[in-house]
């Protein structure tokens, strides 16, 4: 996938463009600053239809805003999923983050963290290791169809969500 654009958002997250070919879905891959560098270098070998934002973030309220902005309609179409960068689980309980206040050091807004979000489970139906992940709680929240996978993982991980959508089509 070839990178298009990269920009920031009002809480300083980092936010990236991949696009394939014409046609597709698009997709959003959510990662921690720690591992955005290895995943842009997976996103850039992939090849595939759609699109793939990639967005480093630190917390929930700016992965909240970051996907609630690439889900936007007014984008021309929903997000069909989203990849979480983590530990490799598949499913997770309900979460509470601790209500805390966030400077604004890093170039973004100051803001105020803190909410509970809802249990989750891989959108694939997979089974194995469950664990918390704030992350795809807050995808849950949303309504969005969401996996959690370690970083070594996010190419094999993807592959199997765009082979089990064929054509990169999607229900609903």
């Amino acid at each position: 996938m070839q990178l298009v654009s990269v920009w920031s958002d009002l809480y300083a997250s980092t936010l990236a463009l991949y696009a394939g070919r014409a046609g597709g879905h698009r997709w959003l891959v959510a990662v921690t600053p720690e591992h955005a560098q290895r995943v842009a270098e997976t996103l850039a070998r992939l090849d595939s239809k759609g699109e793939v934002v990639l967005v480093a973030f630190d917390g929930a309220t700016p992965l909240e805003s970051a996907l609630r902005a690439q889900n936007d309609a007014a984008l021309g179409r929903g997000l069909a999923g989203v990849l979480v960068v983590g530990p490799d689980l598949t499913d997770g309980p309900a979460v509470t983050v601790p209500t805390s206040e966030s400077p604004a050091d890093q170039g973004g807004v100051a803001y105020r963290e803190g909410a509970s979000y809802p249990a989750w489970s891989d959108a694939l139906g997979r089974t194995g290791t469950p664990g918390e992940c704030v992350a795809a709680s807050v995808c849950a929240a949303l309504g969005l169809p969401v996996r959690v996978c370690a970083p070594d993982r996010v190419e094999a991980g993807l592959l199997e969500w765009w082979t089990a959508t064929p054509h990169a089509l999607t229900a609903g």
